[in-house]
Parts: structure tokens; sequence; C-alpha cells
């Protein structure tokens, strides 16, 4: 078995994802997980397809000749990655330049690793303030976590950090 790592961008469409794994299901692939988005009138997204070794290059031509869509395909003989204990750090702050930065850098710092991050910005309902909301997951010694949590909260007075096991 193999494991294909699919990562595309295409305008939006109606039945871009009907498309995609239609080509997924005629190799005999199977979807493992999958993030998928619209952004400014793009579709794009990061899916994990299993497929048996000989049906592989079939696959990833065939995802290749889809009209309109950019894609980048890399092929893991890995396997899934083990489970790894991770948090979930729910941030919420007012909407600034580099926040994503300045956390990325502090989990860094702290001897974590990122493993996802889901982000938005939305107006607050009272205030009508731009806030900016995050759930980040991380993998890192347990030892670490309130440090970690502190240091984040210490980047801003309005910056909250929930977690999560």
């Amino acid at each position: 078995m193999k494991n294909l790592i699919i990562s595309f961008i295409s305008l939006d469409r109606p039945g871009l994802v009907d498309t995609i794994s239609n080509v997924v299901r005629q190799h005999n692939g199977n979807w493992q997980s999958s993030s998928l988005n619209h952004m400014s009138g793009y579709f794009t997204g990061a899916i994990e397809v299993a497929v048996e070794a000989a049906k592989s290059q079939g696959l990833i031509d065939a995802l290749n000749d889809i009209e309109g869509l950019e894609s980048n395909i890399k092929i893991s003989d890995n396997g899934r990655d083990q489970i790894q204990p991770s948090i979930v750090l729910e941030i919420t702050a007012n909407d600034r330049e580099g926040i994503i930065q300045e956390v990325s850098s502090i989990i860094h710092k702290q001897g974590g690793n990122l493993i996802k991050v889901v982000s938005e910005t939305e107006i607050a309902p009272h205030s009508g303030q731009e806030l900016f909301k995050a759930k980040v997951t991380v993998t890192i010694d347990s030892q670490q976590i309130h440090d970690l949590i502190d240091t984040i909260e210490s980047l801003a007075d309005d910056l909250m950090v929930d977690v999560t096991r």
C-alpha cells in the first residue's frame, strides 16, 4: 500500500470534490483524511489517500488530468503516522498582522510541533472589532504545557487560550 498526500487548488466550481472522489474510487483508493476549504473564490485542500502500489501511478496521472486542478502529490511508504499525544489550543484575540508567526514561533521555541492549524477572522457581535480565532493542535512534552500557554497569553492583553486534550 502507498499513501498519496495530495494538495490542490482550483477555481471553485460545483462538483469538484465529486470529481476528485470519483477518480480516487475508480483507482480503488481509500480516502483516509482531508482538509478542504473555500478561500476567496478558490477551493483548496489536502487529502491523504491509501492505494495499492500497482495503482498509485494511474491514480496520480488521473488526478493530474482533472481540468483546472493544480495539484502537488507526494507518495509515502510509511502508512499512517502513529498518533502522538497532543493538545488543542483554542486562541482568540483581536486580529492583527503577525499573530500566526508569533504563536508558531513560541510553540517552536517551547519544543512543540504544530500538527494542525485552523484559523479564521470574524467580526465580534457587540464591538464590531475583527477577531482572530484559531484551533491549533500541538504535540509537546506535558511538562511544557503550562509554560507554553503562559507564553502565548503574554503576547497581548486581549489574547485568550483554552486548552483541550
